[in-house]
């Protein structure tokens, strides 16, 4: 069974910083590329980053390139959303998400986590 849970979420001030992590089960952690994704209210939901698991590729959203880093740490079935210079257009509920596939893991993954808030005040 697919499971992942999201945290570290919060309300925080413009131009702050903050770290999101994602604890997936051994299993999931080891076949699937992850991805993070946020949702604002009224909007589509947006992909942002994704991470292999075969050779820790990235790949990223242009509009988060620069800003936003995604890593993961194997010892800890991990995976870390870094979110620098945040803006409060960045309000968002953000999920991270997983898939064996990808292209799949960037665009519908098969398996999403709960979800948590990032408020930014201006």
């Amino acid at each position: 069974q697919v499971q992942l849970e999201e945290s570290g979420g919060g309300l925080i001030q413009a131009g702050q910083s903050l770290k999101l992590s994602c604890l997936a089960s051994e299993r999931t952690f080891s076949r699937q590329v992850i991805a993070w994704f946020r949702q604002a209210p009224g909007k589509e939901r947006e992909f942002l980053a994704a991470i292999t698991w075969r050779n820790n590729a990235t790949f990223y959203a242009d509009s988060v390139k620069g800003r936003f880093t995604i890593s993961r740490s194997n010892d800890k079935n991990t995976v870390y959303l870094q979110l620098n210079s945040l803006k409060p257009e960045d309000t968002a509920v953000y999920y991270c998400a997983a898939d064996p596939s990808l292209s799949t893991a960037t665009r519908s993954p098969g398996h999403w986590g709960q979800g948590t808030q990032v408020t930014v005040s201006s």
